[in-house]
């Protein structure tokens, strides 16, 4: 029996460190995708390919979409919080900053959540630990842009504040998120993604004309893996991690996602980092991983 769930326990470490990977590498995919294709119908063709894929898991699973016009305006609202605002702005921000860059900024989304959540909803206790979390996490995100903003103001400066919006919309659709707690999670999933979609891609069409680009073969390659696995299946571990380790449980990825990123952007990118954002990097993984490892440990017993 110890065996069985030793056995169980190292396959959910697994799947949570493969999600973690495949959220980490979204930033070098989106690197090398906006390299030719812009930000809107790169994130354009994201959302439909994953929206599209989920419906399919979907229907080998036997679940129903929802019909109803309340529901869908709610997927609509959370896809303008969750993609269409903080994917575009990521996509944008890259075409400036590395995806490395990009990965530690935007890897803060459980600290604005408290502050957001302390702020607006209070459902979440304050405690010494947690604010620990949040003065780490927020001295590396600031530490990076301030120096940088020192050093040059300019298109940089922009992009890294587009990526800290990004984090603040995701943020937002965490919290908005829990109003969907009645339906099976791959709903929302794929219903945000294809409203997202619905709104993507009418905007790709008018504003970057897509018909009249002549993207790479790598640019191409990026948008499908960045599509299948850093979207369609990343979303696909997630729901089988909410049912075994729990939403709480789960958190422990978005401490994991930050190193994982960075060595990815490194070591297919060639990227570096300055000495400070490598101080930034410490500051906020240690900030994340304050705010998220004793929910983690927590779940772990639960499971156990």
């Amino acid at each position: 029996m110890d065996n069985r769930q030793d056995t169980n326990i190292a396959v959910e470490l697994a799947l949570l460190v493969a999600l973690a990977t495949l959220w980490g590498g979204s930033y070098t995919f989106i690197k090398l995708g906006v390299a030719t294709i812009p930000p809107i119908t790169l994130i354009a063709a994201r959302t439909a390919i994953a929206g599209l894929l989920l419906l399919i898991v979907m229907r080998a699973r036997g679940i129903k979409m929802p019909t109803d016009a309340a529901t869908w305006q709610r997927f609509a609202f959370q896809a303008v919080l969750n993609s269409v605002i903080p994917w575009t702005l990521i996509a944008w921000g890259e075409r400036h900053v590395d995806a490395a860059l990009a990965t530690i900024l935007n890897s803060a989304g459980p600290i604005f959540t408290f502050l957001l959540t302390a702020v607006v909803t209070r459902h979440e206790a304050t405690t010494p630990r947690k604010l620990f979390g949040v003065v780490a996490g927020m001295a590396g995100i600031l530490l990076i842009v301030g120096v940088d903003t020192v050093h040059d103001i300019g298109s940089g400066i922009i992009a890294e504040a587009a990526i800290v919006a990004a984090t603040i919309c995701y943020a937002c659709a965490a919290i908005f998120g829990r109003s969907f707690m009645g339906l099976d999670p791959m709903a929302p999933a794929a219903g945000s993604l294809l409203a997202g979609a619905a709104v993507l891609i009418p905007a790709s069409l008018v504003v970057e004309q897509p018909w009249t680009l002549s993207p790479s073969l790598s640019s191409v390659l990026a948008l499908l893996a960045l599509a299948v696995f850093s979207t369609a299946a990343a979303f696909a571990i997630y729901f089988r991690l909410i049912q075994t380790l729990g939403s709480v449980g789960i958190t422990a990825q978005a401490y994991l996602r930050v190193p994982i990123g960075v060595a990815i952007s490194v070591a297919f990118l060639g990227e570096t980092l300055s000495r400070t954002a490598w101080i930034g990097l410490a500051c906020v993984v240690l900030g994340v991983a304050a705010m998220t490892i004793p929910a983690w440990r927590q779940a772990s017993v639960k499971t156990s």
